[in-house]
């Protein structure tokens, strides 16, 4: 069973439309509709809760994120099997998600945080594609917005990305995993 949901990200306005704010988007999105504000401040993070559910953005960027989200799970008491992570992952391209039940860091630099800190790969996640066509340079590419085009494409998995985790969190992360994973969404 999910009792925290963090979604990755980078704080700020300078970031808020990027590719690796993917996981903040999703969550400001899931909170709404739920909702639930991000009123809180604990463990350099802030939280929405409600329902029975923790909602989280680390506000240590991405690459940190793993300070965050283990004091997290220290402060609530909750395993690291009881978390479901969301990022961005540039190996999925624009219109897919992926969701696994646990695994290794993909190359992605806040997953990475989280496994050395927790001491695990063992904790389930939601990965968003944001493509990776044209890539010169990973870092800069994370870092820039997505074109209007690929907002339409994003705004419509975010929405099936919303459907997702309430999947996950009602029926279970198999049930989701079969439901969301062969998905490829379009505009």
């Amino acid at each position: 069973m999910i009792k925290l949901v963090v979604g990755l990200g980078n704080p700020g306005r300078l970031y808020q439309r990027t590719r690796h704010n993917a996981g903040f988007m999703l969550l400001s999105r899931l909170a709404r509709r739920k909702g639930l504000r991000f009123n809180r401040k604990r463990c350099r993070s802030r939280i929405a809760e409600g329902e029975g559910i923790i909602l989280a953005k680390p506000y240590t960027y991405v690459n940190l994120s793993g300070k965050a989200v283990k004091c997290l799970l220290e402060q609530y008491d909750i395993s690291p099997q009881e978390m479901l992570v969301i990022c961005d992952d540039v190996a999925l391209p624009l219109g897919r998600i992926r969701i696994r039940r646990k695994g290794s860091d993909g190359g992605h630099n806040g997953l990475r945080s989280i496994i050395n800190e927790i001491g695990t790969q063992d904790f389930p996640r939601l990965r968003i594609g944001i493509g990776n066509e044209g890539i010169r340079d990973l870092v800069e590419f994370v870092l820039s917005e997505f074109n209007e085009d690929e907002m339409k494409i994003l705004d419509k998995v975010l929405d099936v990305s919303v459907e997702a985790v309430n999947c996950i969190l009602e029926e279970g992360i198999d049930q989701a995993m079969n439901k969301y994973n062969s998905l490829k969404i379009q505009v």
